[in-house]
């Protein structure tokens, strides 16, 4: 005797669609497919993880210096000085005080003279001021922030000079502030093309 079962068809497109899902859940392909997913999820956590470490390490290594008073008033006068020659104004970190102080002033000096001035594998800051001659023939005296940061310095000193620089340039108030790894760099063809960006 053979019975026959009627089943409506919105119930036998749910029982069609379960099964079918349940397959896919079964299927070995999947599976791998997903515990791979899952790994990579993971592996992306942790290197997040380990970056924000590295970060969160070197940003508590680094040292903000204060900038001396009688410094800033020295930039703040040279700012505004009268004369057309060039001139700088060399200034290096008190490592003991954690202090920027006033190293040396220049009068009429060129790149090359202030170029041999320098210490070949200690940073310094120099603020430079310039007589630039435009090639229209326009002249102009920018004050130039140049942050010179030797290759071969202690990295603890690298660090300090680094974490400092930013607030030195506000106390200065200056806008052109450029940096060199090379001290052999620093000429007047090289300040030229660094201005040039400058309209």
């Amino acid at each position: 005797m053979l019975i026959c079962v009627h089943v409506c068809p919105p119930l036998l497109y749910v029982l069609l669609y379960k099964r079918r899902i349940l397959r896919v859940r079964q299927h070995p392909v999947t599976s791998s497919w997903q515990r791979s997913n899952n790994l990579n999820k993971k592996t992306i956590l942790l290197q997040t993880r380990n970056q924000n470490k590295t970060s969160s390490r070197m940003s508590s290594s680094l040292v903000v210096c204060e900038v001396d008073e009688s410094l800033k008033e020295k930039l703040k006068k040279f700012r505004f000085r009268k004369e057309t020659n060039n001139a700088a104004i060399l200034m290096k970190i008190d490592m003991a005080k954690q202090l920027v102080i006033l190293e040396e002033e220049y009068e009429d000096i060129s790149l090359d003279d202030l170029r041999n001035e320098l210490p070949e594998r200690q940073p310094r800051f120099i603020v430079y001021s310039y007589k630039y001659i435009h090639t229209d023939g326009r002249v102009s005296y920018p004050l130039c922030f140049i942050f010179s940061s030797p290759v071969g310095c202690k990295p603890e000193q690298q660090m300090m000079y680094a974490g400092s620089k930013n607030q030195l340039v506000s106390a200065a108030e200056l806008t052109k502030v450029f940096e060199t790894r090379n001290i052999d760099d620093l000429s007047e063809e090289w300040l030229i093309n660094k201005l040039s960006f400058f309209r």
